[in-house]
């Protein structure tokens, strides 16, 4: 105070509590509980690092919940799921495959062990017409990532989803110590579709028995078979040799015997009956004489001289004529002999032509043989096809540079220069003169419909082509397929030697025809690939003996209606 006015402070500032608070009036306090005293105001120090610290455990918390939910939530998924529910497989049972008399040749077993069914394939004999799978796959901890047993060759892989079925599942129910509690099937198992082959198993094995034995024996590098039902274009046997194990092959585990089958020159891997090309030989003469009698370009009763060749001037050196050979002189042959005898002079010239005869030349030729089925896919449903070929000029011309020349049609007359067949073609093709002009799809699943085309061809044709047929296998003197005469049925064939290789070194041998040769039901093409040219034996060797056993195993086949 001064001079009696109260001066007061402007700093200065009066607390409720100085007011109020008087000694003598002091309240009953707690002072443990902190009653009466008066505490200070939290710093804003102290706020700031109280926020600073909860947005850490923040973060942290947000962290874990990344770890949780994105890291690792899938395996803390599974492991929940796996306390609680785990999920196993039924595996389904592959459909089986049965030939045409109710034989297995694809079954299945179970291994002690196994999850699933291993396939059990007939052998040997079939490995190019079953195929072989894989089978379901697991990781080291135990998980399928692969739950199919999935066709990779032949029936196996073209008619998988008919084979295949449908995996059931079960649910089982397991706590915390992974300790069973209770199962569940969810989805039971479907089996695959069977399937039934036009194949009969023994006529199959008899085929391949004794074109393994030729192959091994002469040796040729491998060889091929075929028998067809003419009328349906059912396949009774089909058949290849080498071929692999397909019981091998779907296991996976003998390393060695499938790097052996990768490394093989004479290719086990090969379906030789429906991918394998080769040059016909004189099996294609019964071809070209349907075309020269349709043609008009001989008759029955027209004949030539087969001195054992013919000659044609040669336009780079006139002193110098180019030959064309026969197997041996047959002096005059008319069209049935010539099929007989299987005169290649007489082809050379109603192919070609010569001194004023006229022949087909290589479009009428090429016309026929495509009619035939030579060169384009027969539509058979089982595997990958060749399509083979036929030569003609515009390709003569395009590949090599070159005109053709009358002796590029000569030897086309003969199944030579670039013709190219494969043995299912080959059946189709006599079977289609068997029954009067049907080429039909061959099939290979019983009860499938298969496709057909017309050869417009008259039966007068047919019959003379025929009768050549059986004269060269009734002929014991110069038919050139009388090994195929036996006891058991009546046949009509046709073979044929096919030069290959450097210098002619090497041959393929042929035989194709069909049975009963008055009443024909069935058809049969067989091909040895590839022997030394010096060898006698061939084609007609193995189908005589095929005959040999199905008059012990199939005679039925042999009945004339």
């Amino acid at each position: 105070m001064r001079r009696g006015r109260i001066i007061r402070r402007v700093d200065f500032e009066i607390e409720p509590d100085e007011v109020l608070l008087d000694a003598s009036n002091l309240p009953e306090f707690d002072t443990d509980q902190f009653q009466g005293r008066i505490i200070a105001p939290i710093g804003k120090r102290s706020l700031s690092m109280f926020a600073i610290g909860v947005f850490i455990v923040f973060l942290a918390l947000i962290g874990e919940a990344f770890h949780l939910q994105v890291s690792t939530g899938a395996e803390l998924q599974a492991r929940s799921e796996n306390n609680r529910l785990d999920q196993s497989i039924i595996f389904a049972a592959r459909g089986v495959v049965l030939d045409r008399n109710g034989e297995v040749l694809i079954g299945n077993a179970v291994e002690e062990g196994e999850s699933f069914a291993k396939r059990i394939y007939k052998t040997p004999g079939f490995a190019h017409v079953l195929g072989y799978v894989s089978y379901p796959s697991k990781d080291t901890s135990g998980y399928w990532y692969s739950t199919e047993i999935e066709g990779v060759a032949g029936i196996e892989s073209v008619f998988d989803e008919r084979l295949q079925g449908e995996n059931g599942r079960i649910l089982t129910e397991t706590n915390a110590l992974g300790e069973e509690s209770s199962s569940e099937t969810v989805l039971k198992p479907f089996s695959g579709e069977n399937i039934t082959l036009t194949i009969d198993s023994n006529v199959q094995q008899s085929l391949q028995k004794h074109i393994k034995t030729l192959t091994d024996r002469i040796p040729f590098v491998g060889g091929s078979g075929i028998i067809m039902d003419i009328h349906t274009g059912e396949i009774i046997a089909i058949t290849n040799y080498p071929e692999y194990d397909p019981n091998i092959l779907a296991d996976g585990e003998d390393r060695d015997t499938i790097v052996s089958y990768q490394r093989d020159k004479n290719k086990p891997y090969l379906n030789r009956a429906v991918a394998g090309l080769y040059s016909p030989g004189s099996v294609i003469k019964p071809y070209v004489a349907v075309a020269a009698l349709e043609e008009k370009v001989i008759d029955e009763s027209d004949t030539f001289l087969s001195t054992g060749q013919i000659s044609i001037p040669n336009i780079y050196f006139p002193d110098q004529p180019t030959i064309f050979r026969d197997w041996k002189a047959h002096g005059y042959v008319n069209v049935v002999r010539a099929i007989t005898v299987s005169s290649n002079v007489f082809f050379y010239i109603v192919g070609g032509g010569y001194q004023g005869q006229e022949g087909l030349g290589i479009e009428k030729l090429s016309k026929w043989l495509t009619a035939f089925g030579f060169g384009t896919e027969t539509g058979i449903s089982f595997a990958t096809e060749a399509q083979g070929f036929i030569p003609t000029p515009e390709w003569k011309k395009e590949a090599y540079g070159e005109d053709w020349r009358i002796g590029d049609t000569y030897y086309t007359a003969i199944g030579q220069y670039a013709v190219q067949v494969t043995p299912l073609q080959m059946v189709r093709a006599i079977a289609a003169i068997a029954n009067g002009g049907v080429l039909r799809t061959p099939t290979i699943i019983q009860g499938e419909q298969g496709g057909e085309k017309k050869v417009s061809f008259s039966k007068k044709t047919r019959d003379i082509v025929v009768s050549g047929m059986k004269d060269a296998v009734n002929n014991s003197e110069v038919g050139t397929a009388r090994g195929l005469k036996n006891q058991y049925v009546s046949v009509a064939g046709k073979t044929g030697t096919a030069q290959v290789g450097a210098g002619n070194k090497f041959h393929n041998a042929w035989v194709e025809g069909f049975f009963p040769a008055e009443n024909p039901k069935y058809a049969f093409a067989i091909v040895m690939e590839r022997g030394p040219s010096t060898n006698l034996v061939g084609a007609v060797s193995v189908m005589r003996n095929v005959f040999e056993d199905m008059a012990i195993s199939s005679p039925e086949y042999f009945v004339v209606d």
